[in-house]
């Protein structure tokens, strides 16, 4: 029986807590039982009644959102430097977002379902008697986080929204069909929303357990976690009001040229100077003030006030092991195998092999990021040289007895094929990919910058495999930390926090001069922004990057139209927000209209 969308006074609880906790110890939150319909009024007061609310809230994540497929499509495929098939990306990957209303509908429901079970599972574990006061503010820290961490999203994907007021012990719950899913709300203006979002947070870090508590469980938010959140959230507006004509650089262009013969070639990168476009709704704040907000909650984080957390090394940052280890502040957790609580993620971008142990995809590993965006980096740069893959094969290349390779140059294609890019033989193989196989690059969809985030699962022969999803890592509140410190002109401290990211990746340092020159805050700014797309990418935070610093059309029609694949990229104005659910429209009565340009 599949679980309603939208559920008030009626949870979808887990059978026994403890009875899981041993089973899936690296994902003790995750799982609930979608057929065993129990009110919490059934559930008592207890501590073990608690847990199950929060567990009924962070599983909204996974059901209703993630196990459709639909996240993180829809949050990661309108971006400069992802790419993939065309079948793939369809009409919402080319631009018009209503082509596919199930897959941009799926973040408005699906965040508003999980702040309405939220709102509920509060009320309940608010009147418990039977629990500690630690506790109780524990569990409520991280019902409110999720709550903030949902309206985030909203809030950069659709601008002004509805807040869903918590129902009362007075009330009834209203039906989603009579109200929306919004709850009958108006759409409140931006600042509005994030004022709400900095209100839930705030609370949470003297709510929520520190990741030192012995009450702590790894896989749950933490008081560092609303802090990082924190920090992206005041930076996020304050990049957004940021004066219109501020400068950034990105590197992008067209995707091919043709050489001297009339080969297709990838064309070199080009430096494009943006300047910023004034952002609607944040023109009343001061984005000074905001930078310093966010660098203040960095500093706190780092120091310890709120915990313990490192960067991962980067040998380890991707490995399964790893996966709750201090630097992801936030993940989406799964369960290997399982029908209900799974995601695509592991078959999205790395594919699923035709047995365990086999060297052959049976099927996935489509997304991937540009040649561009791997021409960012550092030759000797951890996140190609070990983040990329750069030699796969297919099951339908078994009897041919071949593979494909990536990159398409001189260095790789030599190892692959032994062969330089004129075809000239190269007498030294040492270099060669010595097992036989017949390796080829085809420039299209089957040939990208294909991720190996997500490789490292307990089965790579399943469909559902356990890939969990970063919604929020320590590597990325550093990068902000930069940013803010950069534009509060400090700039030493912002290249060592750059640094910091780039060191553990194996890059070059940065520095005000030599040959890492960011001599000019401009400078700074830009490659800051580039190092998030590179530490950051196939974790869909592009895209937004792009629209709070109002560069977004300039930076997705500098391709020219299309991207590597020949996914349509060219935007225009209407994209800068997603369309709100026709649903919602016919069925609140505060809301009439829909975004700009969209019906």
């Amino acid at each position: 029986m599949k679980v309603k969308k939208y559920i008030t006074r009626l949870l979808i609880i887990l059978p026994l807590w403890g009875g899981l906790v041993g089973l899936f110890p690296s994902c003790s939150w995750i799982q609930e039982n979608p057929d065993s319909l129990i009110t919490p009024e059934k559930l008592g007061d207890s501590k073990e009644a608690c847990d199950q609310l929060v567990t009924g809230v962070y599983s909204k994540w996974i059901y209703d959102m993630f196990c459709w497929g639909y996240f993180p499509r829809m949050l990661e495929f309108d971006a400069d430097y992802i790419s993939g098939p065309d079948w793939l990306f369809g009409t919402f990957g080319a631009g018009n977002f209503q082509g596919e209303p199930d897959l941009v509908d799926a973040l408005w429901k699906g965040c508003y379902g999980l702040i309405g079970r939220a709102n509920t599972a509060e009320q309940y574990i608010s009147a418990m008697k039977n629990i500690t006061d630690r506790e109780k503010n524990n569990a409520l820290g991280e019902l409110r986080f999720q709550k903030a961490f949902a309206y985030f999203l909203l809030v950069r994907a659709y601008g002004e929204v509805p807040i869903q007021v918590p129902i009362t012990n007075n009330q009834s719950p209203v039906s989603p069909s009579e109200r929306g899913a919004g709850g009958g709300s108006p759409r409140k203006p931006v600042t509005e929303v994030y004022s709400h979002i900095i209100s839930l947070l705030e609370g949470c870090t003297t709510m929520l357990y520190k990741n030192t508590d012995d009450a702590y469980r790894p896989g749950h938010v933490s008081a560092g976690s609303a802090a990082g959140l924190l920090a992206k959230v005041y930076a996020t507006e304050a990049s957004y009001a940021m004066p219109a004509g501020t400068s950034l650089t990105i590197r992008s262009g067209a995707a091919y040229t043709t050489d001297g013969s009339g080969n297709k070639r990838y064309a070199p990168l080009q430096a494009f100077h943006l300047t910023k476009q004034t952002v609607p709704g944040y023109e009343s704040l001061d984005p000074m003030q905001l930078y310093q907000q966010a660098a203040d909650w960095c500093s706190e984080l780092l120091a310890g006030t709120y915990g313990d957390y490192q960067l991962s090394e980067y040998d380890q940052l991707w490995l399964k092991a790893n996966a709750n280890a201090s630097e992801f502040l936030f993940s989406v957790n799964t369960v290997s195998g399982d029908a209900t609580y799974k995601t695509s993620v592991h078959t999205q971008y790395e594919g699923y092999m035709t047995a365990t142990g086999s060297d052959f995809i049976q099927s996935g590993g489509w997304t991937g990021c540009t040649r561009h965006w791997y021409d960012l980096f550092d030759h000797d740069d951890y996140r190609i040289t070990k983040g990329v893959r750069h030699r796969w094969r297919n099951y339908t290349q078994r009897e041919s007895n071949s593979g494909f390779y990536y990159p398409y140059d001189d260095e790789y294609t030599i190892m692959a094929t032994g062969r330089n890019l004129a075809g000239d033989w190269i007498k030294d193989p040492s270099g060669i990919y010595a097992d036989g196989v017949n390796y080829y690059y085809s420039a299209d969809a089957q040939c990208l910058a294909f991720t190996t985030k997500y490789e490292d699962v307990t089965d790579n022969a399943i469909d559902n495999a356990d890939a969990n999803w970063p919604f929020l890592r320590l590597a990325d509140v550093i990068l902000i930390y930069a940013e803010a410190l950069n534009e509060l002109d400090h700039p030493s401290d912002a290249l060592a926090q750059l640094n910091k990211v780039r060191l553990r990746a194996n890059a070059d340092r940065a520095s005000m001069g030599g040959k890492r020159a960011l001599a000019t805050k401009e400078a700074r700014r830009s490659a800051i922004i580039e190092e998030r797309a590179k530490e950051l990418a196939c974790e869909a935070d592009r895209r937004w990057d792009l629209i709070r610093w109002g560069v977004y059309l300039d930076a997705m029609n500098a391709l020219g139209g299309t991207d590597d694949s020949g996914v349509n990229k060219s935007r225009t104005e209407r994209n800068l927000l997603f369309p709100l659910p026709a649903q919602e429209i016919n069925t609140n009565p505060e809301i009439n209209s829909n975004n700009p340009g969209w019906n």
